[in-house]
């Protein structure tokens, strides 16, 4: 399978990992996108010991700046696509730290931003997170 998927598996799905990652992580700003991150070295579930996973990511566009679905789904869409792209700078990282790490991403901003601008947004927010690590 291509290197360049975002499966379901490396999604936030569980309300509990969501709030850890929320009461326990980073965060960070860079215009339009405010992004938490934790990482961890031991496993975070006992769902999760049986599968291999280096970062889990949750996209989110609040109804607060957005108040249309089809423009949240939009920005989400750009969102996950340009991290999808992108992502190799974080995996390889951690590939080399063995950690694990939890990402969200949120797009904090009313105006829609071009694709181009997320992407490059995205890629700086990679960078800051993996130079933490």
């Amino acid at each position: 399978m291509s290197d360049y998927t975002l499966p379901r598996s490396e999604r936030i799905r569980s309300l509990k990992a969501i709030r850890r990652l929320f009461s326990e992580g980073r965060g960070g700003f860079v215009y339009p996108i405010r992004y938490m991150a934790l990482s961890s070295d031991s496993a975070r579930s006992e769902e999760s010991k049986s599968e291999e996973r280096g970062v889990e990511v949750l996209f989110s566009v609040p109804k607060k700046f957005h108040k249309r679905a089809n423009k949240r789904n939009l920005l989400k869409r750009r969102m996950r696509e340009a991290y999808r792209l992108n992502r190799q700078l974080l995996v390889e990282k951690l590939g080399a730290q063995a950690k694990e790490l939890d990402l969200a991403l949120i797009y904090s901003a009313k105006e829609l931003h071009s694709y181009k601008t997320i992407e490059n947004v995205i890629r700086k927010v990679l960078e800051q997170v993996s130079a933490t690590l």
